[in-house]
């Protein structure tokens, strides 16, 4: 075998011939190809007797088998096969073409056993085409890029119809593995886009087509010229087989589904469909065939009412994918480059708006884009992101999506989400049998919408519900009648998310639309259990609880001491005088009225050595011992006296001696006061020893550094009408401000409270 790290292409294999002899091949050789013959697809028998269901089972368990054999095939053998093997590519294109789609899968009545074995093929095709477009499954098994596209391309293993029937087949639950593989094939193959390129002028060439069969394009006229279109005698809508009607209808629905599947699953095609004019021929192509086509399944007798609704279904589903491929186109080409904040943002907001303008004349597209993806909100998104833009012209815009509202007599949905278009309604009304496409019918319905929601009820378990119970029960069997295998529990989910609105509830269902949590929800789901209010007499709290009268808690309940009504032979005034409950609680009150006054003591009770000091005869209720405990005085200390505070002196009167002693006395004590110049018992201090200290500390302050004498005040300053010094202005503010200090203490000044409230200029 070849070594490890080596591409495919690149790869020698050596084996034995025929011959026996050992020969050196390619690993990508025709000769290493198994013979194997892969027998194509046939899609599931409609209403098929047993021996043709027998021969579908028998004839997909084979592409099962030979499928399941292909992808357990190493590498490059399955590679070989993939190359040289024209039957599998047969098999696999066979598939594409006739495989049921969408809408299909929920009109066809498939056995148990048939759908079983549908998936599993379904599932086979897609995990083959998945490793088709893997060019490298690991580190030792892959193939040069360059290598690669050339063999997709060249051996026609993927083409842009291919690619467009793996969108709308797999694309639903496996959008991301499809666009990493439709990314990866353009990517290593960039011819894929000039074939993309030219296949978009065929796609136009489709709607051109349904024009000219429904006699509303021809040469040399056109929708708008009904003269020309009238001589030309082309069969219209209303005038055609049924037959051509239905394949019509089943025509347009497959090929607007492939187009917004392959879109959204591949946003960088829009840019291929933008130049080549999409977004202005899808708009005038729906103004023009979609009326006259829901016309013609409206007004014409069909004798299988089924096809008539399918028909219907299928023009709502074509409207639909109409309008949401337009805003894709849109949103990639047009308000992407906007957000991401790239260069020129002015040409593509003026770009943006340009297609707005040429929606105007298109009233019932408009309508049904504004009713889907509302205009105003672009527009508020694109004023947010560029403020400059020109508000005239987006003004113009919203008031002639208005005036298309109006023109088309409809009127806005009230609920969000839910779709008010005539398709959408009449699809609807048909399903619930209420007439199909009866505008009566869908006016009732609205009004009696409008009134449920104008005073919501609140259903059995006490949630609010904008709908009555019997209306409830009307819409659920309406849907019911359409759609048996559906539970009544997811249907009741489905009509909570769509406000209750039947039409869109059935619309979304048949075209597998529902939100993403109702997709989890189980389908055969049962209706829940009326739920039971909580029990308040559990949480309840009251002063008769389990008494012997608690009926809420006890099963049984002595009746005997439960009297009704009056008692025989006794009258109210009677039962008012029985004073028998008086008596039964006079023996309780009895307890309160023993007093003891006097307590006899025993002689020799009290007294000796272990007698109580507090012994009652010695109790004086009379005695005040507030102030027992305290010990006044007896915890101050002693220099706190007054005595020592001031020394004794023993007055003149009183002392004995001489003059002399006195005088001697006297000088010892004028040296105390020398000494000890502050004396406690000095009322006041000489003045003289006063100014003599301060005149000291002045002195003592000049002869710092830095001292600044105090400025003398001037008041006076120069003559009258010449211009005073600021310094004689301070003073004479600093002397109207404290001349009260001494005169007039007690009061503030005047001019003060004046100048204060700012009535007098500082």
């Amino acid at each position: 075998m070849a070594c490890a790290r080596v591409p495919l292409d690149e790869q020698q294999v050596t084996e034995s011939g025929s011959s026996g002899k050992e020969r050196t091949l390619p690993a990508l050789h025709p000769d290493r190809k198994e013979e194997r013959c892969f027998v194509p697809y046939k899609p599931p028998p409609e209403d098929g007797s047993p021996a043709e269901v027998e021969e579908f089972l028998e004839h997909a368990r084979f592409i099962v088998e030979d499928l399941e054999w292909l992808l357990a095939l190493p590498h490059d053998k399955f590679w070989c096969q993939v190359v040289f093997d024209e039957s599998l590519l047969r098999c696999l294109d066979s598939y594409l073409q006739l495989a049921p789609r969408g809408l299909d899968l929920g009109t066809l009545p498939l056995l148990p056993a048939v759908a079983d074995v549908q998936r599993t093929i379904h599932k086979a095709v897609f995990l083959t085409f998945l490793r088709m477009a893997t060019h490298k499954e690991s580190k030792e098994h892959f193939i040069t890029p360059a290598v690669f596209g050339e063999i997709i391309y060249n051996n026609f293993v993927f083409d842009i119809p291919k690619i467009l029937d793996l969108c709308v087949l797999f694309g639903k639950g496996n959008s991301q593995l499809l666009h990493k593989m439709i990314e990866n094939i353009f990517t290593q193959q960039p011819a894929y886009y000039s074939d993309l390129e030219e296949t978009v002028p065929t796609v136009l060439q489709v709607f051109d087509t349904i024009l000219k069969k429904c006699g509303l394009q021809c040469e040399g006229a056109t929708a708008m010229e009904p003269m020309k279109l009238n001589e030309q005698k082309q069969p219209t809508a209303m005038s055609m087989k049924l037959e051509e009607l239905a394949d019509l209808v089943l025509y347009l629905c497959d090929s607007t589904s492939t187009i917004h599947a392959f879109l959204d699953i591949f946003p960088a095609a829009c840019s291929s469909f933008h130049s080549h004019g999409f977004l202005s021929r899808l708009p005038s192509f729906y103004e023009a065939a979609v009326p006259d086509l829901e016309k013609a399944i409206r007004k014409r007798s069909f004798d299988d009412k089924s096809l008539q609704e399918d028909l219907w279904k299928r023009m709502s589903h074509s409207c639909r994918k109409m309008v949401e491929t337009t805003h894709l186109l849109l949103h990639h080409t047009c308000l992407q480059p906007i957000l991401e904040g790239r260069e020129n943002i002015q040409t593509f907001a003026e770009e943006l708006l340009q297609y707005f303008t040429s929606f105007l004349p298109e009233k019932r597209f408009l309508v049904d884009y504004d009713d889907e993806f509302p205009i105003s909100d672009d527009i508020s998104l694109l004023q947010q992101a560029l403020p400059v833009i020109d508000e005239t012209r987006t003004l113009y815009l919203l008031q002639g999506v208005e005036s298309a509202w109006d023109a088309t007599g409809r009127r806005r949905p009230q609920t969000e989400g839910a779709s008010s278009s005539p398709a959408n309604q009449g699809a609807a009304a048909a399903a619930c049998s209420d007439g199909f496409g009866s505008p009566e019918v869908k006016e009732s319905r609205g009004e009696r919408l409008e009134g449920a929601e104008a005073a919501p009820q609140k259903g059995d378990n006490g949630a609010v519900c904008p709908v009555s119970g019997p209306e409830l029960e009307s819409l659920l069997s309406c849907i019911r009648d359409l759609l048996p295998d559906l539970g009544e529990g997811f249907l009741l989910a489905c009509l909570q998310e769509y406000g209750y609105n039947s039409e869109l509830v059935i619309n979304n269902i048949l075209e597998d639309r529902l939100a993403p949590s109702l997709e989890k929800l189980d389908r055969t789901m049962p209706r829940p259990v009326k739920e039971d209010l909580p029990d308040v007499l559990n949480t309840r709290s009251n002063v008769f609880d389990d008494d012997e009268f608690d009926v809420f808690r006890k099963n049984q309940v002595d009746m005997s001491r439960v009297w009704k009504g009056r008692r025989k032979g006794e009258s109210a005034r009677e039962m008012l005088d029985d004073k028998q409950h008086i008596a039964e609680q006079r023996a309780r009150y009895l307890m309160y009225e023993t007093v003891v006054d006097e307590v006899a003591v025993e002689p020799g009770a009290s007294g000796g050595a272990g007698a109580d000091p507090y012994d009652l005869d010695d109790y004086d209720d009379e005695y005040d011992d507030t102030y027992d405990m305290n010990q006044v005085g007896a915890n101050d200390l002693d220099g706190d006296s007054l005595l020592s505070r001031r020394p004794f002196t023993v007055p003149q009167v009183l002392r004995k001696g001489t003059k002399a002693e006195e005088e001697e006395q006297e000088d010892d004590e004028d040296e105390d006061v020398s000494q000890n110049p502050v004396n406690r018992d000095q009322f006041v201090q000489d003045p003289a020893l006063l100014r003599e200290r301060a005149e000291a500390k002045r002195a003592a302050m000049q002869q710092k550094k830095g001292f600044r004498p105090e400025r003398s005040s001037n008041v006076v300053g120069r003559p009258k009408g010449q211009v005073q010094t600021t310094e004689t202005l301070l003073d004479r503010r600093k002397k109207e401000t404290n001349k009260s200090r001494v005169s007039n203490h007690n009061r503030r000044s005047m001019a003060d409270r004046k100048r204060n409230k700012g009535m007098i200029p500082s």
